[in-house]
Order: structure tokens, then C-alpha cells, then sequence
């Protein structure tokens, strides 16, 4: 918390002088800076209540069972998966990404997970394959589902399987 506060008044401060060094800015960073946070009121609690439902309904056992350590290479598979379904903007995975960490997930399936939300949304895939052809959108899918995949691995390997 103490950490989060000296963040907070480190980032206000760069603010402040940011602004006082460029006053013609002043308007559309307010604005801008208005319409993240408003977004972020709006969609933060219904994921901050839907991670508690899953804290308290999904028990660390099923977790660790399809994303712990003895899950093996399918953990990326699964999290690629998990990830590529839901829409929404990527920072509320963040929260989902913890609570599996927390409950025994691999790093390497929380990675999957986080990047899959960000570049393989099924949703998203289909306006791709519309607007840029399925060659480009095969290419790039199995581009990126390799990539996460080595990505997953990696960090894994940095992080050590600690949750951060």
C-alpha cells in the first residue's frame, strides 16, 4: 500500500510538471486522462466481483489440477485458450492473472493467458479474417500462438514459477 501511494504521488508529480512544461496540453490530457478513469469505474468492480466469485467457487485444487506444475506443456495450450475468449480491454485480465497465480497456476499458462487476451480474441479473429484475408490471419495466428508460446516458457524459466 505504502509502495502504491509513493507510486501515486511520483506519477502526480511527473503530471504536474508535465503540464506546467506543456500548458497547450493541459485540455486533452484531462480529457483523455477523465475517459480512462471513468472506463476503468465502470468495468473494474463487475471483474473485481466476478475475480471473488472465482476466489470462492473454484477451489485451488481444480486450479492446480489444469494450470498447476503437473499439468505439463498443456498449461499453455489451456491458457491460450481461456485467454482468447473473452473481449474487454486488456487490464482486466490483470486481476484474473493474480487470482490464478495465487491459486497455483504456472507462470507459463498466466502468460499464455495475458497474451492471448491481448492478441488472439475470437471475436477479433473474425474482423481480421474479413478485413485482411485468411492467409494473413492464419500467418499471424500461428505466429503469435508460437511466440506466446516460447514467451510463456521464458518467463517461467526467469521468473521461477513465483507469482511476481
Amino acid at each position: 500500500m505504502k509502495k502504491d501511494l509513493i507510486l501515486l504521488g511520483i506519477l502526480l508529480t511527473v503530471a504536474i510538471v508535465m503540464l506546467s512544461i506543456f500548458p497547450a496540453r493541459r485540455e486533452v490530457v484531462i480529457t483523455t486522462s477523465w475517459r480512462f478513469f471513468y472506463e476503468m469505474i465502470m468495468i473494474l468492480p463487475a471483474v473485481m466481483v466476478l475475480v471473488g466469485l472465482f476466489n470462492v467457487f473454484v477451489p485451488r485444487t481444480i486450479v492446480v489440477q489444469y494450470l498447476g506444475q503437473s499439468a505439463g506443456i498443456k498449461v499453455v495450450f489451456l491458457g491460450i485458450l481461456i485467454g482468447a475468449l473473452p473481449t474487454g480491454p486488456l487490464y482486466m485480465a490483470f486481476p484474473v492473472a493474480s487470482a490464478l497465480l495465487r491459486k497455483g497456476a504456472k507462470v507459463s499458462g498466466v502468460i499464455a493467458f495475458l497474451s492471448a487476451w491481448g492478441c488472439i480474441k475470437v471475436p477479433q479473429e473474425m474482423v481480421e479474417l474479413q478485413f485482411l484475408g485468411p492467409r494473413f490471419m492464419v500467418a499471424r495466428l500461428i505466429l503469435t500462438i508460437i511466440f506466446v508460446i516460447i514467451m510463456g516458457l521464458v518467463v517461467e524459466r526467469l521468473v521461477g514459477g513465483k507469482d511476481g
